[in-house]
């Protein structure tokens, strides 16, 4: 069993960790451990609901199981009253709730920790006090009406657990724990049920908290902002309260909903480290709060920013999925049970295992200056080199010439597509290329016939002084009118012409919060139910398209948007250096398979930063792959390492895209290493990355950890390219006539020659790579030879490892 109860205990296991908490003699939900497996399964247990006991009320008369007496032993003591706290009855002084590791902490009644809860109950109080009233377990996992949620295959997949709390007023709260035990997490949500006869207005409904034990923590957090995304920032738990929140209408750049505590001296591969996130993709709050006597809470779920909910008698409110995970082998741990959480119980559909395309997306080439002859160009070029989907981006609408006008509009623009939508799509489709295409549903310009037609659906405040970000407005998605627009307009484009694939895209953040379809505390969150609808409505009727999300990059990367949408851009910023941060950030939290990660020209947009074809490949290699190039600018050699580059990622895409994604920790500041290996052990693929070079460069060492520790492996570089451009006035050491570095000749000859990066083959069993295994050496400065690393500054390989057949 994942659930069971004895006496007034209840576990909730999973195959490598245990979540216990009991009901209090007052009733409250005390919380006593989350940590390594404990057996509570396989202990005696029994279904009998756990009772509460009054203060007057005697005690059972029966042995406490093992459980009880574990619990009993695990559970903070509480043997003297703590100066300045407040009792919470006369009949135990000791009894504070300020000082008791809680599941859930209501407001009034002496804990003057964060709490998750805020309403105006009906005697005009803020104050609630939730103690326990029953229990019930289900196999399988509960939805929710309106919000998306972890999903299952079969009932055997999950368990749930639903404890009822009940405040004196008559207001009940649900809490429901769903355990996932193949992947080691488990689900919380909260909901509100109204049984007073008079209405109450919710002010904070989180989706769950709890109080842990404290153990020198340090919480990482994953922010940033537009093209810096999921940059890991580390800082150590205080005494104090430390916010991870969102406040922009989107789960939001500034900060990923997703965040970690990890004890201090934690590892990639060591160490206990818990995991939290949340299945919603709108504002969020996360809380860590270091207390005064030891303990840490943590709570997460709607951000309480401009909310105000309310429940007229007999009404409910349901709180989104807050996710919790724990692992005693270290960040890397965790992340493995995100990743299999994700890919397992998310992601859903047809897409959900299925190989991803290899794209190419037209805008760095095109921007809006297009015409279909260009389109059909880039693509027999994107075609021949390997490349499987090509994808339409902005410009192709109304008189989308800029980013001024027509945003609402999804007429085609004959002027560039005389051929419309269906009959490019088949022209592609006729190359072998499937076809993808760019929305922004959720958008308008005031330069759109929309617009014109229907300006009080775009988000403002009357008689305000409106804002606009991008040139547009926001849709107001709370209306269901504009819902059923979207829904209807879109859908009829994708029946119009044979698209597999859809990038949807949403370029600012939300403001001027306001909408006449329902009260201001309540826009933020009814907007993400009316584009959850939207999302469901039209992708569930069209299950063959792949929808990639996308807002100004990312955006609204979350597990809500991603029960959507298979795969989120991850970034505008497509310089590889970047994208390790970016990438490395979000592998946290989310596995590969649902990073979208392109090979882009360089110098880049976005930092003017020059790196190496090689690198921008090995990067992207670790996510799902495209390009966004002006196929006209590259030389024959480019064209043929890109067609190498899509060549290796197709052999090795299985792997790549759904195997085992590990972060290693590497001595060295300048040096990132990933590694993914195939869910058969039977390949490996790692990347070692360099970000700048020093002078005289020590030995580097290649580790491949999780592999078979007694099978032999071969490791082999993945051969790359080195173009004469690099070496500039050094070629002049080893040509045997002077030439200019950028003159005439160099330049021709850099057209057609090469040089080929060190190629490295060992052999090793999987004991060795773990301990790590010695590379050659890099360019020290001198003494130059085909067994020489030249890495430099941003230079990176792959290496391929695969399991020798001793048959």
């Amino acid at each position: 069993m994942t659930i069971s109860v004895a006496g007034q205990v209840f576990c909730c296991d999973t195959l490598a960790s245990s979540y216990w908490f009991r009901v209090t003699d007052q009733g409250h939900l005390e919380h006593l451990y989350y940590g390594p497996r404990l057996g509570c399964a396989s202990r005696n247990s029994d279904a009998t609901p756990p009772g509460r006991l009054s203060p007057d009320s005697t005690p059972s008369t029966s042995a406490p199981s093992d459980i009880e007496t574990t619990a009993q032993a695990l559970a903070w003591k509480r043997t003297a009253q703590i100066g300045s706290t407040v009792a919470y009855s006369q009949s135990d002084l000791t009894y504070s709730l300020d000082v008791l590791p809680l599941e859930w902490s209501g407001m009034g009644y002496g804990d003057y920790r964060y709490s998750p809860i805020e309403a105006l109950m009906p005697d005009g109080a803020f104050a609630s006090d939730f103690t326990y009233e029953g229990h019930s377990i289900t196999q399988g996992a509960l939805p929710i009406d309106g919000l998306p949620s972890a999903y299952i295959d079969s009932p055997a997949d999950a368990a749930t657990l639903t404890v009822t709390l009940r405040d004196e007023s008559g207001l009940r709260l649900d809490l429901i724990y769903t355990v996932f035990e193949q992947v080691n997490a488990i689900t919380r949500r909260a909901v509100v049920v109204n049984e007073t006869d008079d209405a109450v207005t919710l002010h904070r409904l989180l989706s769950g908290m709890i109080d842990l034990p404290g153990r020198d923590f340090v919480m990482s957090t994953f922010d940033g902002g537009w093209i810096k995304e999921t940059h890991r920032h580390d800082r150590p738990v205080s005494p104090g309260m430390t916010v991870n929140s969102s406040t922009t209408g989107a789960s939001s750049n500034r900060h990923n909903p997703g965040f970690l505590l990890a004890e201090s001296t934690a590892r990639q591969n060591s160490g206990w480290v818990y995991g939290f996130n949340l299945v919603y993709s709108g504002n969020h709050l996360g809380v860590v709060e270091g207390a005064n006597h030891g303990l840490v809470r943590v709570a997460l779920g709607i951000n309480d920013h401009c909310f105000a909910w309310r429940l007229s008698p007999g009404e409910r409110f349901d709180s989104p999925e807050m996710v919790l995970t724990f692992s005693d082998a270290g960040y890397n741990g965790v992340s493995h049970n995100f990743h299999d959480f994700v890919s397992q119980h998310i992601v859903r559909g047809q897409w959900k295992h299925k190989p991803r395309p290899v794209l190419l997306n037209n805008w760095e080439a095109h921007f809006f200056d297009f015409t279909e002859r260009k389109l059909l160009d880039l693509a027999r070029g994107a075609r021949d080199l390997g490349v499987e989907l090509f994808v339409l981006d902005d410009g192709w609408f109304g008189q989308r010439n800029n980013d001024t006008a027509s945003l609402g509009d999804y007429t085609v623009n004959r002027k560039k597509l005389p051929s419309g939508l269906r009959g490019f799509g088949e022209k592609l489709n006729d190359m072998g290329l499937d076809f993808g295409l760019w929305f922004e549903p959720e958008m308008v310009n005031e330069d759109s016939d929309l617009y014109r037609n229907h300006p009080e659906w775009a988000v403002r405040i009357p008689g305000r002084r409106n804002t606009q970000g991008r040139n547009q407005y926001v849709l107001d998605l709370t209306n269901p009118d504009v819902q059923d627009y979207i829904i209807d307009s879109v859908g009829d484009v994708l029946d119009s012409a044979p698209i597999t694939y859809v990038k949807w895209d949403m370029n600012r953040h939300l403001s001027d919060a306001w909408s006449p379809t329902c009260p201001a505390g309540e826009f933020y969150h009814r907007y993400m139910l009316g584009l959850y609808r939207v999302l469901e409505e039209i992708f569930d009727a069209r299950p063959h398209i792949l929808l990639e999300s996308c807002s100004s990059g990312g955006n609204r990367f979350d597990l809500g948007i991603l029960c959507y949408s298979p795969q989120v851009w991850a970034s505008d910023d497509t310089d590889p250096v970047e994208r390790l941060a970016i990438q490395g950030g979000l592998s946290y939290l989310y596995p590969p398979s649902t990073m979208g990660a392109h090979v882009s020209a360089s110098p880049h947009q976005q930092t003017l930063r020059a790196t190496p074809l090689s690198t921008r490949f090995n990067v992207a290699a670790f996510g799902m792959l495209g390009y966004e190039l002006d196929l006209r600018y590259l030389t024959r050699l480019e064209r043929q390492e890109i067609a190498q580059q899509i060549e290796y990622y197709k052999a090795h895409r299985e792997t790549l895209q759904y195997g085992r994604f590990s972060r290693v920790d590497n001595p060295k500041a300048n040096k990132i290493q990933w590694q993914v290996v195939a869910r058969d052990g039977s390949e490996a693929v790692a990347g070692f990355f360099q970000t700048l070079a020093q002078a005289s460069e020590s030995n580097d060492q290649l580790r491949v950890e999780g592999l078979d520790p007694s099978q032999t492996y071969t490791v082999d570089t993945r051969p790359q390219y080195l173009y004469l451009k690099r070496f500039g006035e050094l070629l002049k050491h080893i040509l045997p006539i002077e030439l200019h570095p950028d003159g005439a000749i160099l330049r021709t000859a850099g057209k057609f020659y090469k040089m080929t990066d060190c190629v490295e083959h060992y052999v090793a069993d999987g004991a060795a790579l773990a301990a790590g295994i010695g590379l050659n050496n890099q360019f020290v400065g001198s003494h130059y030879n085909p067994d020489t690393r030249l890495l430099g500054d941003f230079g990176s390989t792959l290496y391929s490892i695969k399991a020798v057949d001793h048959e």
